[in-house]
């Protein structure tokens, strides 16, 4: 029989619940001490449900990542080159802050996999990273040929970028240490967003 939009909506519901699911247990235990039957459980699914959309353990790792390597590309894409560096720059920053508070836990996944070697990050994840950072090299590049910014390393400057925003997510529990709050807000960000782009754009904006 034909997929219905109904069975399209379980389909999508379900991948939804199991990929939530699995954020919460590999970033609780790690890849090693996980298990599908936790999973499924966390899921309130059966599972088999989980074996169905996903036929390895391996495979759903992998998988956990993935909307979140899509979301920080479409941020990425917010650099162009016929924008204003101080408009582009600090709607990058806000889309970096508002994504890490959006997904903590994937974001956090993410970075313990990183520095455990990301053994489980794809020879296609990496060749696509490289390929749309090239990208937003490119527009630093246009910028400062333009002589609308310094001259900057594009790269090591994405990397400095990369570190501040996703400090609030990765590294939460300093962040509520230091700030001697138990959770963060909206105004919390907000002043991480001040804070960042009046450093960033006072070090790379030609005066």
């Amino acid at each position: 029989m034909p997929e219905t939009p109904a069975d399209r909506e379980i389909r999508a519901a379900n991948k939804r619940k199991i990929l939530k699911a699995a954020s919460e247990v590999f970033a609780a235990k790690g890849f090693d001490g996980a298990r599908i039957a936790e999973i499924a459980t966390v899921a309130e699914l059966p599972k088999a449900n989980v074996y169905y959309y996903y036929a390895t353990k391996e495979e759903l790792y992998s998988a956990t990542f993935a909307p979140l390597l899509e979301e920080w590309d479409s941020a990425l894409q917010i650099l162009q080159a016929d924008t204003e560096p101080a408009v582009a720059l600090r709607a990058y920053v806000q889309a970096k802050l508002k994504l890490g508070r959006k997904n903590p836990l994937e974001a956090r996944l993410f970075a313990n996999e990183v520095v455990r070697g990301g053994a489980f990050l794809s020879a296609a994840d990496r060749e696509h990273i490289a390929k749309s950072t090239a990208a937003s090299i490119e527009v630093f590049e246009a910028w400062m040929a333009a002589k609308k910014i310094r001259k900057i390393d594009p790269r090591h400057f994405l990397f400095m970028l990369w570190a501040a925003t996703q400090f609030y997510a990765d590294y939460e529990p300093i962040v509520n240490a230091v700030l001697q709050v138990k959770k963060l807000t909206a105004a919390h960000y907000d002043q991480a967003l001040e804070s960042i782009v009046s450093t960033v754009l006072g070090g790379v904006l030609l005066d």
